[in-house]
């Protein structure tokens, strides 16, 4: 009995060790940059706080209209709004907020306010509420940032 006690304190105690483990290559890949440190930083902020910040600031505020049972607006979540080149002109030139519809506070005034029928729908708004532009369905990153320039550019 004693024997078996003693084999299996060995056998945990080595498991333990093994995956308490990380060799050099294992920290390279711990220390890589997450996907979602790219992209569009979006801020927790609710839209009257969002509207008094983009009056101070002149910012457009930008929305992403989503669901969470909505499948294009995860696949525009992992692949548009991390892209390195979207967050980088979205963080410089916009608030962003990101509303869930059905479950956030603001989400089911918003989505009577701007008439948000389908999703994902991405709204432009000014510091006084006015809608400067709204794009439906799920699109990439090079058409979001034409959308988002015709926006800045106005």
């Amino acid at each position: 009995m004693k024997r078996i006690v003693g084999i299996i304190a060995i056998v945990v105690g080595g498991l333990t060790m093994a995956f308490n483990y990380s060799s050099p290559e294992e920290k390279v890949v711990v220390n890589t940059v997450k996907q979602e440190d790219e992209g569009i930083k979006f801020q927790n902020l609710t839209y009257e706080d969002a509207l008094k910040l983009s009056k101070r600031t002149g910012k457009p505020i930008f929305i992403d209209c989503y669901t969470s049972w909505c499948g294009p607006c995860k696949v525009m979540a992992r692949k548009t709004f991390t892209d390195k080149e979207v967050g980088e002109y979205f963080n410089k030139n916009f608030i962003n907020l990101k509303v869930e519809m059905e479950k956030d506070a603001d989400g089911p005034e918003l989505a009577r306010l701007f008439k948000v029928r389908a999703y994902p729908t991405l709204l432009f708004v000014d510091g006084n509420g006015d809608l400067i532009k709204q794009s439906l369905g799920m699109i990439g990153p090079n058409v979001l940032m034409d959308l988002a320039k015709s926006v800045v550019n106005n």
